[in-house]
């Protein structure tokens, strides 16, 4: 007999399917689904309502992949980043932040990252492989127990914005998502989810198309197409005329206004200039600024913007009517900040 199939990686018509073809009524199919989904139940001893003839039945023919900490780092801020070990001894990090009215996890989409930007320590990684639709929700699912343990309350909000680029893990990403705002799972409202991309043109096209309802970021850093360059591989395939193109196709569909992250780095895109460049771009469609710190990445040459600079740079935006948002950082000392995520855990 081969490698058995993990079985969140069937659907639930599968599912059924495989208890038909045991002679076992559609019902237990559902059981099952709940206990994976909506329990996330790791083993299936754990199935307390099956008979022990069925959890053997199925323990001989399937497997859970289930993820689990690995490590917790606290910051003296009260951000909490962790190491998650998946099945297969690969390394993931997440990220769990409070803040005043908040509540938030960041999770990842890939073991590395194959989108090498200049300034983010994920991108010195190479990428080892997408994590499959069952091992992002296992990331939700576990940080909102630790949100409940550590804070005494669930998640409020979930940000795609750990390792790897979601958007080159597209059916996986949208998978787990239908599990953490469906009833069938976390039921948690679409609204409180943010994915964040470097920006795949085609892909923010599709998720119009599909009609999604989550919040969309897009990682800009510069609206300068020579900087950009620099900055972010990718932009020398895909420009920021096609990258604005299919913001605002996004926008006409969803009826969503994206949010653009800014990372200021000193002497490189904080002139007015850039503020200038900036401002025309978000003007083709309604949006959000996210302005946000660096955080030094060791060996990495770049270095925040003073905060001067950062203050004349908010104010330009803000006058040219634009909403405007200060990110500062979190979890600085213990490398859970934006661009930090990288794992030395082996």
């Amino acid at each position: 007999m081969g490698e058995k199939k993990d079985i969140r990686n069937l659907s639930l018509e599968e599912l059924i399917d495989f208890c038909s073809a045991n002679k076992l009524p559609k019902f237990r199919a559902k059981q099952i689904w709940e206990w994976l989904w909506k329990k996330r139940a790791v083993s299936f001893e754990e199935m307390t309502s099956l008979s022990k003839d069925m959890r053997e039945l199925f323990n001989s023919n399937f497997n859970i992949n289930a993820t689990k900490i690995h490590k917790a780092e606290r910051s003296v801020d009260g951000t909490i980043k962790y190491s998650l070990q998946l099945h297969d001894k690969l390394l993931v990090e997440g990220v769990l932040i409070p803040s005043k009215n908040r509540l938030t996890a960041c999770v990842s989409s890939q073991v590395g990252c194959s989108l090498a930007c200049e300034f983010c320590a994920t991108g010195t990684l190479k990428l080892e492989r997408n994590l499959t639709a069952a091992e992002i929700y296992d990331q939700v699912f576990i940080l909102n127990e630790e949100a409940i343990s550590n804070f005494e309350k669930p998640l409020s909000n979930i940000v795609f914005m750990g390792m790897g680029e979601p958007l080159l893990n597209y059916n996986a990403l949208l998978k787990s998502i239908h599990f953490i705002t469906k009833e069938e799972g976390l039921g948690m409202s679409p609204k409180r989810l943010t994915v964040s991309t470097a920006g795949i043109s085609k892909m923010i096209i599709k998720l119009a198309d599909d009609e999604v309802r989550f919040n969309l970021a897009i990682s800009l850093h510069s609206a300068s197409n020579s900087k950009r360059d620099i900055l972010m591989p990718l932009n020398q395939k895909v420009k920021l005329e096609e990258l604005r193109d299919s913001v605002q196709y996004f926008y006409d569909k969803t009826g969503s206004r994206v949010t653009y992250e800014y990372i200021l780095f000193k002497d490189l895109n904080d002139s007015v200039e850039d503020a200038q460049k900036l401002v025309q771009f978000a003007k083709a469609s309604p949006c959000k600024i996210n302005i946000i710190e660096y955080n030094t990445v060791d060996d990495l040459p770049y270095e925040k913007a003073s905060n001067k600079v950062t203050e004349n740079f908010i104010k330009y935006l803000e006058e040219k009517k634009l909403i405007v948002n200060l990110r500062k950082s979190k979890g600085k000392d213990i490398a859970a900040a934006c661009g930090q995520l990288v794992n030395k855990l082996k």
